[in-house]
């Protein structure tokens, strides 16, 4: 119990104190520009700016962020029953569903349990053995990198110029070359001898119980991705996929649409800020806070967007789903399975 309380402690210190450095480096950036703009410090708040811009949003885009993303957690629910299909367990729809929900919940306090608590419901309700419903959240979440991977190579084949001329033009002024760095010498003498005393000593290492126990996962991993073509039906399983990561696209266009600001970004721009705002969540704050606010931000920057307009848009999409959406969606999905399972 004290590990769970400390580890809550530090993730969440963590996406806050990430969250304080975004606000304290745009709070000075919005400062200066009032004063480049002669308006005096007392009438120039960040806050005020912030409610402001929540209050400028337009809902209509706002209701198709939440469907977007309630699509996205059907075509997940559904693509969780065809995992769990071919090892003999038809799960019911709203069982596979409403534990997707509590796991997001989850995340909002312990980062990375959602997976633990979702498989745990679902074994709970559908005497699934727990070691079956993690193998399948493996697929889930290889499938899902996959996925990302597609998404990070389209960006760069639409936007990738558009990301160079932003960095070329905000580069520091010196010439120096990157091969002239130290570091740069250091990581590879370093990395050299790692590879070449893992070539001498592999016998030796193998025989390691953590490297067994990974080289044991790595294996898993794979042996679980190969089942995918197994299913019956892997074309509806691939489509399932690729739904869910067009639903997380659609609702970072859809708030790009709602916001005053961003609402003049085209769909392929939409899909570099896209990129950068998933990369967010992969730092373990409590959903994302911080994290996502900071790339977010950077993603906007290169299409011109202002540090303060990109801070405003970081938070409506944050509050929207990962607080509003997630907080109720999880409370009622907590209340509802018991009563679905009543039986």
């Amino acid at each position: 119990m004290l590990k769970k309380i400390i580890q809550f402690i530090v993730f969440l210190g963590l996406g806050l104190g990430i969250m304080a450095l975004v606000f304290r480096s745009q709070n000075a950036a919005f400062q200066e520009q009032c004063r480049l703009d002669g308006i005096a410090p007392e009438q120039c708040s960040l806050m005020d700016k912030l409610w402001n811009d929540f209050s400028s949003i337009n809902l209509l885009w706002m209701l198709l962020v939440v469907l977007a993303f309630t699509v996205s957690n059907i075509c997940r629910a559904l693509r969780w029953q065809m995992l769990l299909a071919p090892m003999g367990h038809r799960v019911h729809f709203f069982n596979s569903f409403l534990p997707i929900l509590v796991g997001y919940f989850a995340n909002l306090g312990f980062p990375r349990i959602g997976e633990v608590v979702r498989a745990g419901t679902l074994a709970r309700y559908e005497n699934v053995p727990m070691e079956k419903v993690m193998g399948t959240l493996v697929v889930d979440r290889l499938v899902d990198f996959l996925c990302l991977g597609l998404v990070v190579g389209l960006a760069f084949i639409f936007e990738g110029q558009t990301l160079l001329d932003f960095i070329s033009q905000n580069k520091s002024g010196t010439n120096k070359s990157i091969l002239q760095n130290p570091f740069l010498w250091a990581f590879l003498g370093v990395a050299a001898v790692g590879c070449l005393l893992v070539y001498l000593f592999w016998a030796k290492i193998q025989q390691i119980p953590i490297v067994q126990k990974i080289a044991g996962l790595l294996i898993g991993f794979w042996e679980g991705l190969r089942s995918v073509f197994k299913l019956k039906n892997p074309g509806l399983f691939i489509a399932y996929s690729l739904g869910i990561w067009l639903m997380f696209y659609l609702q970072c266009y859809f708030n790009l649409q709602a916001f005053p600001p961003t609402r003049h970004l085209g769909v392929s721009a939409a899909l570099m800020v896209f990129v950068f705002s998933t990369l967010g969540f992969v730092i373990p704050s409590p959903g994302g806070m911080g994290s996502f606010h900071a790339l977010a931000i950077a993603g906007l920057a290169i299409y011109g967007i202002a540090g303060s307009d990109g801070f405003s848009y970081a938070n409506i999409a944050f509050f929207t789903i990962q607080i509003l959406y997630n907080l109720v969606a999880g409370v009622l999905s907590l209340i509802l399975l018991p009563v679905l399972n009543r039986k």
